[in-house]
């Protein structure tokens, strides 16, 4: 656990340097299209994360996803689902994601990214290069399983969760994003 901490920690040290770097140099819109900001995270509350799921990613409220999210997925809230055929987490969360794409129909962009294989994954990379989440996914790949919420009008990530079957804990932050 401390490990993971650590290297939780070690990740958000990385990529808020590259927000102050980032933000010293403009990018061409050429390069934007694949560019990810990112800012630190709030931390959040140890014993909560245990009782709600402690498979539950950190919260991720200041990440920032890009723009061509938002011009791609016309404003809609984004479930990036990070897929792969062999993943037991995966398929824990399968009926939830099933019953919100049911019920958020028309409303919610759903964004699988299948990294089951090399030929699926490349087929991922290409996707998240055309939307935006290249970068999301290069530092996502591993976490099958998860579940992320994004504003696509801020390119912010609302809610990131991994093998979290909790239906509850996707719809209240969709419901307030949908609100906006």
């Amino acid at each position: 656990m401390k490990i993971k901490y650590l290297a939780s920690l070690a990740a958000i040290a990385l990529l808020s340097t590259g927000v102050f770097i980032a933000c010293a140099t403009p990018e061409s819109p050429k390069d934007n299209a694949a560019s990810t900001t990112t800012t630190t995270a709030t931390k959040p509350d140890p014993c909560a994360a245990k009782k709600a799921d402690p498979c539950a990613a950190k919260s991720a409220s200041a990440a920032s996803i890009g723009a061509p999210l938002a011009q791609k997925l016309q404003g809609k809230p984004v479930v990036v689902d990070v897929y792969a055929s062999w993943c037991s987490a995966c398929k824990n969360i399968a009926p939830t994601v099933a019953d919100l794409k049911k019920e958020y129909e028309g409303k919610v962009e759903f964004v699988v990214l299948d990294v089951s294989d090399k030929s699926t994954t490349a087929a991922a990379e290409a996707k998240a290069q055309e939307l935006g989440l290249s970068k999301f996914l290069a530092e996502n790949k591993t976490q099958t399983g998860s579940l992320t919420i994004v504003d696509p009008a801020t390119g912010k990530i609302l809610a990131q969760h991994r093998n979290n079957a909790d239906k509850m804990a996707y719809t209240k932050v969709l419901d307030a994003a949908l609100k906006k």
